[in-house]
């Protein structure tokens, strides 16, 4: 056989499966789910009518941290939920616990933890990786080869530019000290964040503010203004014409 099809899992109508594929028990696949070669497909993972899994994808998979990581992982992790419409792009890996919404593209080779929460319609791009306990609103879109760290809240309509860099930890891994103060940024509505630019721990980044290419965000930021410097300084207003209308 080429497939790999527990008799427990569920297949809906018009469903399409490559070969060398592995579908493990309490799957569910809604109607006209298309399934690549060689994807992985574990335990209970649900996903939704009309989305797309490319090849060599890895969907659901338990965390496996190493021995010395001071992640925990939590038994009773629920299944990672795709919605309806996705695209999961070949050799992406997602992981068990995760919820994503409807019409979400997650890349290739895109990289997506337990415990985060992905919107609607939102762009997760090629090598991006998301570490564990992120939220990303609806509409956001993360550029090739970001990173976004764990405990990280992006808000809807968020741009990321590629190789963005996030921190949480100013301790770098040092003292038990650190474990009151870990924390990922947070980027209000609308704020967008340049290419190459880092997001030190725990800052807060405006709602429409502008973040040039390459700055070092080491504060939080003011409404509506773009920043741009090592560390980043104000520079001027955002235009007016550059500004959100409301939906």
């Amino acid at each position: 056989m080429s497939q790999a099809i527990h008799r427990d899992a569920h297949i809906g109508e018009g469903v399409q499966i490559g070969r060398f594929t592995t579908i493990e028990e309490g799957a569910v696949l809604g109607d006209n789910v298309t399934v690549g070669n060689h994807v992985t497909i574990h335990a209970g993972t649900v996903i939704g009518e009309g989305s797309i899994v490319a090849d060599h994808a890895v969907i659901g998979r338990w965390p496996r941290p190493a021995k010395s990581s001071t992640v925990k992982v939590d038994s009773e992790l629920p299944a990672l939920v795709i919605g309806e419409g996705c695209t999961i792009g070949a050799h992406a890996v997602l992981y068990r616990g995760s919820r994503i919404g409807r019409e979400v593209l997650v890349a290739d080779q895109a990289f997506l933890r337990e415990k985060c929460a992905i919107g609607d319609h939102v762009v997760i791009g090629r090598g991006v990786a998301v570490e564990n306990q992120v939220e990303i609103g609806s509409h956001t879109k993360i550029q090739t080869n970001a990173y976004i760290t764990a405990y990280s809240r992006l808000e809807d309509h968020v741009f990321i530019a590629p190789g963005v860099q996030t921190t949480n930890d100013n301790f770098m891994g040092r003292t038990e000290e650190r474990f009151k103060w870990v924390k990922g940024p947070t980027v209000k509505r609308g704020a967008r964040v340049g290419g190459g630019a880092v997001l030190l721990p725990g800052v807060v980044i405006a709602e429409e503010s502008f973040i040039a290419a390459g700055a070092v965000v080491n504060r939080n930021t003011e409404p509506a203004m773009v920043y741009a410097g090592v560390p980043a300084r104000v520079l001027r207003p955002v235009p007016e014409g550059e500004m959100m209308r409301e939906t």
